[in-house]
């Protein structure tokens, strides 16, 4: 079930939903959604430091520049570039609670893009969410620190997650604070462990037959 406006008041007020600094309601509330703003921290890739980027080498962070722009100042996205950024607003969730981070139709028009592929945000998820902005028109777009760059939607779980995000041993990004680069690495070592699992259970199975 999506809440609805009321229902996502009702939840900010209990704190079932935080959002840090306090929305303005007035401007950022939809009939179902929530909208959060730009931040001034982007991350772009250097491409020049590196051939490629291998998802089991190390942390992608030598790959990426941080760039901090004025509040009022802008950041020119360029046609065909992926940049890092996050919202201004910390987002907390209750366990028993998901939500959806859409992007904006008036943004879209335009061809930008807020994320690629990771828009559910897991029950107990706590932090600054990271945007995947990506342009895909076909001219530059000035995107402008505090304007309003995404939108939240919330749906409620038929019944509390046992093991929320805050919890789960694995979650790479929980606590946040700005445009976090890929933790892909950080999962070479489960991997390694699976492979080697089915390695020792296939090696078990032709010995005993």
């Amino acid at each position: 079930m999506v809440l609805s406006d009321r229902d996502i008041k009702r939840c900010l007020e209990s704190g079932r939903i935080k959002v840090s600094p306090a929305p303005d309601l007035s401007t950022q509330l939809g009939p179902c959604s929530i909208d959060l703003r730009l931040a001034e921290t982007f991350r772009v890739f250097e491409r020049s430091r590196a051939p490629f980027i291998d998802t089991q080498g190390t942390a992608c962070d030598d790959l990426m520049r941080e760039v901090v722009v004025a509040l009022d100042d802008m950041f020119i996205m360029q046609p065909g570039e992926l940049v890092l950024a996050s919202t201004h607003e910390s987002l907390e969730l209750a366990d028993d609670l998901l939500a959806r981070l859409e992007g904006r139709s008036s943004l879209a028009r335009l061809g930008i893009i807020v994320h690629g592929t990771a828009g559910v945000f897991e029950p107990g998820w706590r932090g600054r969410p990271t945007l995947e902005l990506g342009n895909l028109g076909p001219m530059p777009v000035a995107l402008h620190p505090l304007m309003r760059i995404c939108s939240f939607t919330f749906e409620e779980l038929s019944s509390p997650s046992d093991v929320p995000y805050w919890k789960r041993a694995t979650s790479k990004y929980l606590g946040q604070k700005g445009a976090d680069p890929s933790r892909f690495y950080s999962e070479k070592d489960a991997e390694l462990r699976y492979r080697e699992n089915s390695t020792r259970e296939a090696a078990h199975g032709k010995a005993t037959t």
